[in-house]
């Protein structure tokens, strides 16, 4: 009886169970810090989709915490 109950629980659990889907997809407003310039609180961004290099401007605070080789998304974009 114990082993017909292992069998049926064993068989729900492999037709019964869906796989999840494991892939994350990678935000396309994301890249690394590749240059950054005091003077104007900018930063030159690698995007990590599209390989385009694209210049934005930061607040200060913002900036501060923007390290070149560090990876940083841009909130107000969807994709470069």
């Amino acid at each position: 009886m114990r082993k017909l109950y292992l069998i049926i629980v064993l068989a729900f659990f492999q037709f019964g169970c869906t796989k999840e889907n494991t892939t994350t997809a990678t935000p396309c407003n994301c890249g690394i810090i590749i240059s950054d310039n005091v003077q104007d609180y900018s930063v030159m961004i690698r995007n990590d989709c599209s390989g385009i290099v694209k210049l934005f401007y930061l607040n200060q605070g913002d900036w501060m915490n923007a390290y070149v080789g560090k990876n940083f998304c841009i909130t107000n974009v969807t994709r470069w």
